[in-house]
């Protein structure tokens, strides 16, 4: 297992009446993800609405998150574009400010060609003495990187050291699960996958229902690993309603509602993304009801 840990949550961003980042406020909310058996964050994320932070934002996110986690738990900072330099600079400051590791995701919108995808990440790779893990998510990036391409990555650069799955495709986790070198991690990167990917060898998950339910997931992936499959498939089963009613709409829509009902202050999304429909509200009030003593 990476020693960046098994648990971990593509955490929120908080921001305050105004729409401005409520730096203290993130640091609130990474120590109780902590507390809850979170062993990493993965900051300014999607679910962190990461792409509507600026170089500022970003920066103070990450200081209040290290200061909340330094000594407990990996920080990981997303810093994803579809410009390469771009993508350099926020690794060099993601680093600067105490990050372990960067996440970067297969460049959106450009739709680039395996071939591209290798000269990406290869020169992100090589401008940071992190490590680096590719997020692919083909469903928000027009894209698919393919196993043979992931572990080429890792082949070139030894710090490309895992991969976020969010393709959806169990073949394709399992490919590259099968292909891969020692010490090469694999994380689910959906949430309802997250049994079925250790099913097929995987190692975790990033996830975001984690907000709520990281110690269900530890203890789902331990009842696996000792080999109680029965009682992991309960576990899981139990999470789905929640699971499916997070994700109705686009994320982080509703967990960030759901966190704001466990008394964090955690604003609206910012546009394009809006609120809430008052129909899942309703739906996840009585979901998120054993959650709510919690906070």
């Amino acid at each position: 297992m990476s020693r960046l840990g098994r648990i971990l949550t593509a955490m929120i961003t908080p921001f305050d009446g105004q729409g401005n980042l409520d730096s203290k406020e993130a640091a609130r909310i990474a120590g109780w993800l902590v507390d809850r058996g979170n062993e990493g964050l993965v900051v300014a994320g999607t679910t962190g609405e990461g792409m509507t932070l600026d170089t500022e934002e970003r920066r103070a996110l990450l200081n209040g998150v290290r200061e909340a986690t330094a000594g407990r738990a990996a920080m990981i900072a997303n810093v994803g574009t579809n410009d390469v330099r771009s993508t350099i600079r926020g690794g060099k400051e993601a680093q600067d400010a105490g990050a372990d590791a960067l996440l970067v995701v297969v460049p959106p919108y450009a739709k680039p060609t395996q071939g591209g995808m290798l000269e990406f990440f290869g020169a992100v790779a090589d401008a940071t003495t992190l490590p680096v893990i590719v997020y692919n998510i083909p469903g928000r990036t027009a894209a698919n990187m393919l196993p043979a391409t992931l572990l080429e990555l890792n082949r070139r650069h030894g710090n490309i050291i895992g991969v976020k799955e969010s393709s959806g495709d169990l073949e394709q986790i399992a490919t590259i699960v099968r292909d891969r070198p020692a010490g090469f991690t694999v994380w689910s990167g959906d949430d309802y996958l997250f049994l079925p990917s250790l099913a097929v060898g995987a190692d975790g998950v990033v996830g975001v229902t984690s907000h709520l339910c990281s110690r269900e997931y530890g203890d789902m992936a331990g009842a696996f690993e000792r080999g109680d499959v029965k009682a992991a498939a309960a576990i899981h089963n139990s999470l789905l309603d929640l699971t499916d009613a997070l994700f109705t709409v686009t994320s982080p829509i509703a967990i960030k509602w759901a966190m704001g009902e466990l008394g964090f202050k955690v604003g609206r999304c910012r546009p394009p993304l809006d609120q809430l429909p008052p129909a899942l509200v309703e739906r996840l009030r009585p979901l998120i009801a054993s959650y709510l003593t919690t906070a």
